[in-house]
């Protein structure tokens, strides 16, 4: 693996998505970035899941489509606004549900990597 510092990022060349250079696999798009051949890098611990949140709604049946837009929005911990994407938007129709899941997953930096 190239050195390059923690949180360091690149664009997936499948889904054109930003994301970390230390992935292997895209949490976008789940494509194989690069294959891990080391003994090191196969004993990696596993990705840490500190959050995760699952929600649904359901569309009343006796009302109008209603159209839905998904923003998520990182602060740093005096407050501010690092960043704000727009996820996704839909419609849903009356009758219809839709299930939503929030994850963040993190990684221990290799130190080897980031010298």
């Amino acid at each position: 693996m190239t050195a390059s510092h923690a949180g360091a990022t690149h664009v997936c060349p499948h889904c054109h998505e930003t994301i970390l250079k230390s992935a292997a696999v895209c949490p976008a798009c789940k494509h194989m970035l690069r294959f891990e051949s080391s003994a090191s890098d196969v004993a990696a611990p596993a990705a840490l899941t500190p959050l995760r949140v699952e929600g649904s709604f359901r569309h009343p049946a006796d009302s109008d489509a209603w159209e839905y837009s998904i923003v998520l929005t990182i602060r740093n911990e005096r407050g501010e606004e690092i960043a704000r994407r727009l996820v996704g938007v839909g419609a849903i129709q009356p009758g219809d549900r839709r299930s939503f899941t929030l994850c963040v997953e993190m990684n221990p930096v290799d130190d080897k990597r980031t010298r």
